[in-house]
C-alpha cells in the first residue's frame, strides 16, 4: 500500500481543462496523491490554440509556492510552463529551500504552437532546473532545444538523453511521440541503465495535456514511496489508456481521459 503523495505543482494554468494545472490535477487525484499547486500564469485556451497568457508575478507565485511548502508540505515538486528566466530563477531557489525531489517538465511550446517559455530562458532552464531535476521530461522538440541534437528517431532520444544526464539530471524520461513512426518508444534513462516503454501508435488528434499529465503521474507514483521505475512504468500505463478513452472534446486537439482510474478499466 503506498502512502498518500503530496505533489507541489508550478505550472501554468489552461481553462479548457486539459494541460497545465488542470491536467496536473486531474492526473495526481487520479492515482490517489494530493495536489496542491503555485500557478505561474493564467492562458485563455481551448483545443484550437491559446488565445491569450497573462503571468502572474514572481511574489505571487513564491508566496503559493511558501504557503503550501509551510503548512500541508511536500513529498515531490513538479514543474511546468514557468514562462520566463526570472520564474525558472525563483523555482530553482524553491527547489533548494523544499529540499525533495522535482520532477521538471520543460514545457516550452503549446501543442497549437504557441511559445510558453521566452527564447532567452532556455538556458536557464538548463543550468537551473536540469541539474535539479530528479526527473526530466522532455519530449523531441523539447530535448532538441535543450541540447542542440538533432531528435528523429529512438537512437537520436537516447543520444539527446545521454547529454540532458551528463547536464546534471538524475534521471531523463525521454517521450518519443513526436519521433515518426507506427510505435512510440519512450526511454527511461538513468546512469545505471535504461528501461524502454513502447506500443502501437494510437492515431488520434485528442493528445492535449499528455506531456503534463505524464510528467505529473510520474511525481505522483516518487511521492506515493514507488522507485522511479515503477512510477514511470505506473504512469506510462495511465497515459496510454487515458489516451485510448480521450472523450473527443472540442474542434482541435482534445483532452484525454484523465479520470478513467475512478471509473475502473472497461
Amino acid at each position: 500500500m503506498t502512502s498518500r503523495g503530496r505533489v507541489l505543482i508550478i505550472a501554468g494554468s489552461d481553462s479548457g481543462g486539459g494541460a497545465g494545472i488542470q491536467a496536473d490535477i486531474k492526473a495526481v487525484t487520479a492515482l490517489g496523491g494530493h495536489a496542491a499547486t503555485a500557478i505561474t500564469a493564467i492562458t485563455a485556451q481551448n483545443t484550437l490554440g491559446v488565445q491569450a497568457a497573462f503571468p502572474l508575478p514572481p511574489a505571487l507565485i513564491e508566496a503559493q509556492a511558501r504557503a503550501v511548502l509551510d503548512d500541508i508540505g511536500a513529498d515531490v515538486i513538479k514543474t511546468g510552463m514557468l514562462g520566463d528566466a526570472e520564474v525558472v530563477e525563483l523555482t530553482a531557489r524553491l527547489l533548494d529551500a523544499a529540499m525533495v525531489p522535482a520532477v521538471v517538465d520543460p514545457v516550452m511550446v503549446a501543442k497549437g504552437g504557441a511559445r510558453l517559455l521566452a527564447d532567452d530562458a532556455a538556458k536557464y532552464v538548463r543550468t537551473l532546473l536540469i541539474p535539479r531535476a530528479a526527473l526530466l521530461t522532455p519530449n523531441a522538440p523539447e530535448a532538441e532545444a535543450l541540447t542542440g541534437l538533432s531528435v528523429q528517431s529512438a537512437d537520436d532520444l537516447r543520444r539527446a538523453g545521454e547529454a540532458l544526464l551528463a547536464m546534471g539530471a538524475g534521471a531523463v524520461l525521454m517521450k518519443g511521440g513526436h519521433v515518426p513512426g507506427a510505435r512510440v518508444v519512450d526511454v527511461l534513462m538513468t546512469p545505471y541503465g535504461e528501461s524502454t516503454f513502447e506500443s502501437a501508435r494510437i492515431e488520434t488528434r485528442h493528445t492535449h495535456g499528455t506531456g503534463c499529465t505524464l510528467a505529473s503521474a510520474c511525481a505522483t507514483g516518487l511521492a506515493q514511496g514507488l522507485s522511479l521505475e515503477a512510477a514511470v512504468a505506473r504512469a506510462w500505463a495511465y497515459v496510454q489508456e487515458a489516451i485510448a478513452r480521450a472523450p473527443g472534446l472540442g474542434a482541435g486537439q482534445g483532452p484525454i481521459d484523465h479520470g478513467w482510474p475512478l471509473r475502473g478499466k472497461a
